[in-house]
């Protein structure tokens, strides 16, 4: 079987699926051929949440030298089935006094705008469900709405600890999207389009073979990259930026009047926005669905993609793992003070690497003035206290 016939394996199988109405009328074709593109999405990554589900709590058991889980099913497979089954059975507990649609809606809108956001995203050669021109703002417009989502379902709660949770998610989640949308800029710059597809296509060809044209091989590619992980997991509420969600302080944030089912809707469009944002920045920095040389291009398509989408949500378990939480007011002076000034740093960068020709020259003036600006921040912004010796008076 050629690498070229199972790179457009499932492509062949939507025609085929599509092939007895040859015959009806083209909006009848439009309207079957959406249905299936959007019941591909939602069976792979419906399957992907339930198998990173477990895999995280397995892989954080490693770094954390304890177990996972391990006991429903063989090697604990069938934990995401039973945790399933556990929310659909549990009691759906809404407080007395709250408003009882809005907290309905909430966890629906938010699950709705993560799930529209993987619509826009090209999975392989050929393999985006919804191509369209302004794709990267569909993507952000759509992503705007989660902050809608964040308050009706505080608001909707009655609670003064719910509240507060999106308050802080509100903030930091604002606070945010402007690198996110930011570091999207140069990129957007340099191609020329907002079509996710075009982006792709852009980072096509290599060097002697070996060094992909990716965005994220310049400087301000890799810069950029970085940021735009860094504003992901802030975006996604994972740690060490979860502290909407700080147990210590305001319980579970937002959904702290959630059970059942509603809370698993919350969690699982944590991990749709997750993924949305990983596969975006495969897109936009990595390549999409190139491989990483020539000599693999046999390879299907979309293994590379979610090859490097699995690389991406690997790192995010990683950090988890890794990291404390953070404070809200380092978090916040961290957004405003460096993330903000090095985005539109980047966009500079960015533009004195196409006009110096996309050389060398170019990939070193690149460099100089992201590096520039990064010292200068780093020294503008150096927060080490000068702290007095501690004594202890009552110590023997």
């Amino acid at each position: 079987m050629s690498g070229a016939f199972l790179d457009q394996i499932f492509i062949r199988a939507k025609e085929w699926l599509l092939s007895p109405l040859a015959d009806a009328p083209d909006g009848l074709i439009q309207i079957v051929s959406s249905l299936i593109n959007i019941s591909a999405v939602l069976g792979v990554f419906l399957i992907l949440f339930a198998a990173i589900s477990v895999l995280e709590r397995k892989i954080l058991g490693r770094m954390q030298n304890r177990y996972g889980p391990n006991r429903v099913g063989p090697f604990g497979l069938f934990q995401p089935v039973a945790d399933g089954i556990k929310m659909l059975i549990k009691e759906d507990v809404v407080p007395a006094r709250a408003d009882k649609i809005v907290h309905f809606l909430a966890p629906i809108l938010l699950a709705a705008t993560a799930i529209l956001a993987l619509g826009v995203i090209p999975y392989g050669r050929n393999m985006t469900p919804f191509a369209i021109d302004g794709g990267i703002l569909f993507f952000f417009a759509v992503g705007s709405t989660t902050e809608l989502a964040v308050f009706m379902a505080g608001w909707g709660s009655n609670n003064k600890f719910s509240m507060l949770g999106a308050m802080r998610a509100i903030a930091q989640m604002v606070s945010y999207e402007l690198p996110l949308i930011l570091t999207t800029l140069p990129v957007v710059m340099i191609v020329g389009s907002l079509s996710p597809d075009a982006i792709v296509a852009a980072q096509g060809g290599y060097s002697l073979g070996i060094l992909p044209h990716w965005f994220v091989t310049t400087p301000w590619g890799a810069a950029a990259f970085v940021l735009f992980f860094v504003s992901g997991l802030v975006e996604s509420n994972r740690t060490p930026f979860d502290v909407p969600e700080g147990e210590s302080e305001i319980v579970a944030g937002h959904m702290t009047e959630y059970s059942g089912f509603k809370y698993a809707t919350f969690f699982m469009a944590e991990y749709f926005g997750m993924f949305a944002i990983s596969g975006l920045a495969v897109t936009l920095f990595l390549g999409g669905w190139h491989s990483p040389i020539a000599a693999l291009n046999f390879i299907p398509s979309y293994f590379w993609f979610f090859l490097k989408l699995s690389a991406l949500l690997f790192v995010y378990i990683w950090v988890r793992g890794t990291l404390p939480r953070t404070r809200v007011d380092q978090i916040m002076n961290f957004a405003w003070k460096f993330m903000l000034p090095m985005a539109f740093t980047l966009i500079v960068a960015a533009a004195v690497w196409h006009y110096q020709g996309r050389g060398l020259a170019g990939w070193l003036w690149s460099l100089a003035v992201i590096a520039i600006v990064y010292f200068a921040l780093s020294r503008l912004l150096d927060t080490k206290k000068k702290f007095a010796p501690r004594t202890y008076r009552f110590a023997e």
